[in-house]
C-alpha cells in the first residue's frame, strides 16, 4: 500500500475565499489526505434544527477538486452551546461529583441517552449526505475519546446505566454480592438499585465495585462509538477510523478497534514526553526537543496491533504545542524524524496537525504547517522533502517481528483500582520491557489480550497481566516459543479476588506465590548478576528451576527454556540484562543501541533513527542528529 501524508484542515476558522490556495498549496507539496468537520458542529447547526450544510459542502468540493482525499469527522466531540440548554444533564461529573462545564470541549457524559441520540442524529446527516461523496474517501469517529479524563463520569445518566450493567452482568443480586465480596463491612445490596458509584465513600471503596465500574465506563465509549459505526457504514464503503491518544487506557482500544478498518492516533512526541512518558528529570532534559526514542514507537506498534494492521498517525506534532508544562520548539529534522518513524512501523498515513497555526482560542500557540500569517513553518517544509522521499522509496511492508507483548486494557484498570504501592503501574512495566527490547535492538508486535494465535513468535512477553484470557492460556499451553510470565500475571480472578489455588496456576509451571510486598524507591533488592528488584516482589515457592535469585537468595525468575515466570518488577539493567539472555537463548541478535540510536525493521527493510543530538554510528553509517537511515537487510 502506498504511503502518504496529510493535514487537518478547519475551513470554518478561515476566509472561504483562501480555501482553494489552501488545497494548492497542499497538493503542491505531496499532501494526500486533510481531515475536516470533527469541530464544527455550532457552525453546522448553530440553533436546534436549523442546518447549515451548504459551506461545507463547498469546502468539500474545492478540497476534492484539488485532488486531496477527504477524512470526514463526525463533530460530537464538541456540542455546541444549544445542546447544554436542551440538556442540562449531558455534561459529565468528576470524581468529587462537579459537573464538567461548558467552554471546551469533550463535555458530555457518555452514558447520556439523549446526547448519544443528538451524536446519532448529527452522524446520520453527516453519513446521508457525504457517504457516496467521491471527495470523502474516509471518516473519523468523534475526537479523542478519553482526553481530559472524560471516559469515566459520575452523574445520574452513568449511575442509573451502571445499575442495568450491573443487572445485565451477574443476573442477580447474590450474585454479584458473593463476586464483589460484599459480606466484607457489610456491603451487602438488597437489589440493583441500591448500587451506587464508587466516589464519595469515607475510605477507598471496594475494588471490585471500582473495576466492574472502569469496565462499565469503558462500555459505554464502545457502545457510543458502535452507534456512529453502523450508521456511517449503512450510507459509505470508506473506512472508518478513530484517533487515539498516547497512554490513554481508560477504555478498552481493542473493542472500538473491532468496529473499525483504521486505528489511528495522534503523536506529539515532545508534550507527551512532559506529561505521560513517566521519565524523570534528566532524561526530560536530554530529549526535550526530540521526544523520548521508544514512547511514539511503542504506540505506533499498539495501534498497528488495534488496527488489524491498517493505522495512521491522523495528528503529527508540527511544531511547539499548547499544553504540555513546558513547550520547546523541536530539533531541526525531528519533524521528518517522527514521520519516518510512523512509516517504518508501517503507517499508511502520516497527517501533520494541523495546517494553519490558529491566532485565535485555546490553540492559539500550537504550530501548525503554516504560520498565521500563511508563510510556510518548519513542519510545510518536512512534509515536502518526506513526500519527495516517499516517491523514491521502495514499498515499505510490514511482517511479523520475532517478539511479542501482550497488552491489556483491563490489567490497567486492576492495577490502578489496586495498585499496592505508590508508583506501581501496569502501563508502565509493559513499556520498561518494550523500552528493553528496543535498546536490545529488536522489533516487537503488540497482541491483545485474548489472542488465541502465537504462532511465528521465538520470545513472547506477559507481563502484570492479572487476569489471564481463556484464549490466552490455551495459546501459551500450545506455543513453541519462549513465554516470560509475570511479575503479577494471572494473579487476581476477573472479580479482582486472589484465586484459590494460590497463582499463578499456570499449566506445566509448578510455582506458588506465597506472598508479595510493594518497596519504597529507597530500598531496592539487588540481585545476583547485577541490577535489582524495585518496587515489587513476590515470594515464589515449588519445585520449578531457579534461573535468577536475589542476593538474599530467593528465587526471582522459575521455570523451563520454554516457560517463566518472573516475581519482581526489575530496574532497567536488569531488565534489559534478563531479555538479552532470553534473545540470545532464542537464536536472535542482540545490538546494543547506542543512547538515542533505535532501529525497526520492515519486511526487508531495515530502518535506523538517531533521536540523539549528537551523531551516531551505526554498521559504518554515521547518522545525523534527527536523521534516519535505511537500507535493504535479509537477516
Amino acid at each position: 500500500m502506498k504511503r502518504t501524508l496529510g493535514t487537518c484542515y478547519y475551513p470554518e476558522h478561515w476566509p472561504e475565499e483562501i480555501w482553494a490556495d489552501d488545497a494548492a498549496r497542499m497538493v503542491e507539496i505531496g499532501l494526500t489526505w486533510v481531515r475536516i468537520g470533527e469541530f464544527a458542529w455550532s457552525r453546522l447547526e448553530p440553533t436546534p434544527g436549523k442546518m447549515t450544510f451548504e459551506w461545507l459542502d463547498r469546502a468539500v468540493d474545492v478540497l476534492g477538486a484539488a485532488g486531496l482525499k477527504i477524512v470526514l469527522g463526525t463533530p460530537t466531540a464538541t456540542p455546541p452551546r444549544w445542546m447544554i440548554d436542551k440538556h442540562p444533564d449531558m455534561l459529565a461529573v468528576d470524581l468529587d461529583g462537579r459537573p464538567r462545564g461548558f467552554g471546551s470541549r469533550r463535555h458530555y457524559c457518555f452514558s447520556h441517552d439523549g446526547y448519544r441520540d443528538e451524536s446519532a442524529r448529527i452522524t446520520r446527516l453527516f453519513a446521508e449526505r457525504y457517504g457516496k461523496n467521491p471527495h470523502v474517501a474516509a471518516w473519523q469517529t468523534d475526537n479523542e475519546y478519553g482526553c481530559h479524563d472524560t471516559t469515566v463520569s459520575y452523574s445520574d445518566a452513568a449511575h442509573k446505566a451502571f445499575q442495568v450493567w450491573c443487572q445485565n452482568r451477574y443476573g442477580n443480586i447474590e450474585a454479584l454480592n458473593e463476586a464483589w465480596g460484599n459480606i466484607f463491612w457489610s456491603m451487602d445490596y438488597q437489589s440493583f438499585d441500591q448500587i451506587g458509584l464508587p466516589n464519595l465513600t469515607v475510605t477507598e471503596a471496594n475494588p471490585a465495585h471500582c473495576l466492574a465500574f472502569r469496565r462499565f465506563s469503558s462500555d459505554q465509549v464502545v457502545r457510543f462509538n458502535q452507534v456512529q459505526v453502523d450508521i456511517i457504514r449503512a450510507h459509505s464503503d470508506a473506512p472508518i477510523s478513530h484517533n487515539y491518544m498516547g497512554r490513554i487506557t481508560d477504555f478498552d482500544h481493542w473493542k472500538t478497534g473491532d468496529q473499525m478498518e483504521i486505528a489511528t492516533w495522534d503523536s506529539y512526541p515532545l508534550g507527551f514526553l512532559e506529561d505521560r512518558v513517566g521519565a524523570d528529570d534528566a532524561h526530560q532534559s536530554a530529549n526535550a526537543r526530540q521526544g523520548d526514542p521508544d514512547f511514539q514507537a511503542f504506540h505506533h506498534d499498539l495501534y498497528r496491533a488495534v488496527g488489524k494492521g491498517r493505522w495512521w498517525v491522523m495528528e503529527q506534532q508540527p511544531g511547539p504545542v499548547n499544553w504540555a508544562p513546558y513547550n520547546p520548539a523541536p530539533m531541526a529534522g525531528m519533524e521528518r524524524l517522527w514521520a519516518w518513524e510512523a512509516f517504518a512501523h508501517g503507517a499508511e498515513c502520516v497527517a501533520y496537525f494541523r495546517w494553519r497555526q490558529a491566532p485565535f482560542a485555546q490553540e492559539q500557540m500550537h504550530a501548525g504547517m503554516l504560520r498565521p500569517d500563511s508563510e510556510p513553518a518548519t513542519a510545510y517544509y518536512a512534509a515536502k522533502q518526506v513526500a519527495r522521499e516517499l516517491a523514491e522509496l521502495p514499498e515499505v511492508a510490514v511482517a511479523q517481528a520475532p517478539i511479542a507483548l501482550v497488552f491489556d486494557y483491563d490489567a490497567q484498570w486492576s492495577w490502578e483500582v489496586q495498585p499496592q504501592g505508590q508508583g506501581l503501574d501496569y502501563f508502565q512495566l509493559v513499556f520498561d520491557m518494550y523500552k528493553a527490547l528496543r535498546r536490545l535492538g529488536q522489533s516487537v508486535d503488540i497482541l491483545r489480550p485474548d489472542v488465541s494465535d502465537l504462532s511465528g513468535y521465538k520470545l513472547i512477553l506477559v507481563p502484570g497481566v492479572q487476569t489471564l484470557t481463556d484464549q490466552l492460556k490455551a495459546a501459551i499451553s500450545k506455543a513453541e516459543a519462549s513465554i516470560l510470565l509475570g511479575p503479577r500475571t494471572n494473579s487476581k480472578t476477573s472479580e479482582l479476588s486472589i484465586p484459590v489455588p494460590l497463582p499463578p496456576q499456570i499449566d506445566g509451571l509448578d510455582v506458588t506465590i506465597s506472598r508479595v510486598e510493594s518497596l519504597r524507591p529507597d530500598m531496592p533488592i539487588p540481585i545476583e548478576g547485577g541490577g535489582v528488584v524495585t518496587l515489587w516482589r513476590e515470594f515464589l515457592e515449588g519445585n520449578a528451576d531457579v534461573q535468577l535469585r536475589t542476593q538474599d537468595g530467593e528465587p526471582l525468575l522459575v521455570g523451563s527454556d520454554t516457560l517463566r515466570y518472573l516475581g519482581g518488577y526489575l530496574d532497567p539493567v536488569a531488565m534489559q540484562g534478563l531479555l538479552e539472555i532470553l534473545l540470545q537463548d532464542q537464536g536472535l541478535e542482540v545490538a546494543h543501541m547506542p543512547d538515542g540510536l533505535r532501529c525497526r525493521r520492515a519486511g526487508d527493510m531495515m530502518f535506523v533513527i538517531n533521536y540523539g543530538t549528537d551523531p551516531q554510528d551505526y554498521q559504518g553509517q554515521t547518522i545525523a542528529p534527527a536523521g534516519v537511515y535505511w537500507y535493504k537487510s535479509t537477516a
